[in-house]
């Protein structure tokens, strides 16, 4: 795209020459002859640049440049003044004009201040962009649970450290791609993120991919090519499921690690990398090491900087969290406008053991907006298995034999059995007869017998829940 100038002078001559020079230099003109004329295109154009000259008809110089950066702070506005006039031109500087010429000018020199103001504020833009992302890394991450933030104090300080190796370890879908790539961002390092699973290719593959390879080191290397660690120089590369490794690559990925060199498969000359590496896996790798099928001393240096992610039930307070973070995810995504969890199903989030973690937890918010047009996930949004509690979570939520209970009868047992049953499944009443192994028509019966009824003596009289849902 080309840049575009705006040139406000009401000498006719001044703006044609320039005009003609810089359109012949590439780039796009505009042309005011006034300060009002050129207020109205910097607000209707926002050129890359403005050429401004001080003495002008109406609305001076000054007060155009004052309006200028009052309105659009990141446009270079470079000022022409008459020769003797230089208190006027570091006046202008004050007020934030990026340079100043003094008439006559050369048109070579004026471009090449042009490009100077162009490019510095090129630079400044990546500059904030940098910082911004730096900054707002933890904005992916959600979690006010102790676990959680410790994980973000590493990262923090892992970015602003020398580190070279972290391994992190987790339970598949607690986000550890997200953990690697978090300290890639909050660095300094100028190099790309590079990932690679290492599950996902077989050995020799995986090697070529990783080193690279010459011209002919085998059948299909009919040129030479880049390997990722080369393709990450000063940056980060990340080994998914490092534990995947067979021990032939262990032993290259520990000299690379240790010696800061290494050779493209079929290759004789030692090359230099600045690569950090960041490891994960969702192995127990002092186990593989047990078995024989993970390197020792790869897995210390490793581990330099060890990060354990928590699982997701271990942290069920930050289930709502998470969730709405998702849901707002998706309202961008799909053009949804989903508000908020019902109570029932904030419940239901917490009181589920999340096998599959974070990536689980995304899934079923995705799957409920994508199939829903509600502004609020309810119960029946959600997938059957985390409506329909498991057998162990009904015996731990209905606990109801305290010490002091002493059953009196069969019916009394059978009593605090359905009712409490009832209360582990939010009154549903399918649920619990599937829980209790009878049909729904036999728990019916039976808790009809129970209505207004006393049963056994001592035992406290429970009515049958009011929330009972009749499915």
């Amino acid at each position: 795209m080309r840049m575009t100038i705006l040139i406000v002078d009401d000498e006719k001559t001044i703006r044609w020459s320039l005009g003609e020079g810089l359109r012949n230099a590439g780039f796009e003109i505009l042309e005011a002859a006034s300060g009002e004329e050129g207020l109205q295109l910097f607000t209707d154009k926002t050129p890359d640049c403005v050429l401004l000259d001080m003495r002008l008809p109406g609305i001076d110089g000054m007060e155009v440049l004052r309006r200028m950066r009052t309105e659009n702070n990141d446009v270079p506005v470079i000022v022409m003044t008459a020769y003797g006039e230089v208190d006027k031109a570091v006046e202008s500087m004050k007020l934030g004009a990026y340079d100043f010429v003094t008439k006559p000018f050369m048109i070579e020199k004026m471009k090449v201040t042009i490009e100077h103001a162009l490019t510095t504020v090129n630079l400044r833009s990546q500059l904030r962009t940098l910082e911004r992302s730096r900054d707002d890394w933890a904005a992916n991450f959600v979690g006010k649970s102790p676990a959680m933030q410790d994980v973000f104090r590493v990262v923090r300080k892992i970015g602003q450290s020398k580190a070279t190796t972290v391994l992190i370890t987790g339970e598949s879908g607690t986000g550890k791609e997200l953990v690697a790539r978090a300290i890639h961002e909050s660095s300094s390092c100028d190099g790309p993120f590079v990932e690679i699973n290492c599950g996902a290719l077989p050995e020799p593959l995986l090697e070529s991919e990783l080193f690279g390879h010459e011209k002919g080191a085998f059948t299909d290397a009919k040129t030479r090519k880049r390997g990722l660690v080369e393709v990450a120089e000063a940056g980060t590369l990340f080994l998914d499921e490092i534990g995947e490794m067979g021990l032939t690559l262990q032993t290259r990925l520990l000299r690379l690690i240790e010696n800061k060199t290494f050779r493209r498969v079929g290759g004789v000359e030692d090359l230099d990398v600045r690569t950090r590496i960041v490891a994960a896996t969702n192995r127990d790798l002092e186990k593989a090491i047990e078995e024989g099928a993970f390197r020792k001393d790869l897995y210390y240096r490793l581990k330099v900087i060890p990060i354990a992610l928590p699982s997701l039930r271990e942290r069920l307070g930050d289930v709502p969290l998470i969730a709405n973070y998702f849901i707002d995810h998706y309202n961008r995504e799909l053009n949804k406008n989903v508000s908020k969890l019902s109570p029932e199903v904030t419940s239901v989030l917490q009181g589920y053991s999340w096998p599959g973690n974070v990536r689980e937890l995304k899934n079923v918010i995705e799957r409920a907006m994508l199939l829903e047009a509600d502004e609020e996930i309810l119960p029946q949004h959600l997938p059957v298995e985390l409506v329909t509690p498991n057998t162990q979570v009904v015996k731990q939520r209905a606990s109801f034999l305290d010490e002091n209970f002493k059953p009196t009868s069969l019916k009394v047992m059978e009593y605090f059995f359905i009712t409490k049953t009832l209360e582990a499944t939010n009154g549903n009443k399918s649920q619990a007869a599937k829980l209790l192994g009878i049909s729904r028509q036999t728990l019916r019966e039976k808790l009809k017998g129970f209505e207004g009824t006393q049963v056994g003596a001592g035992a406290a009289r429970v009515a049958e829940p009011t929330s009972v849902v009749d499915l």
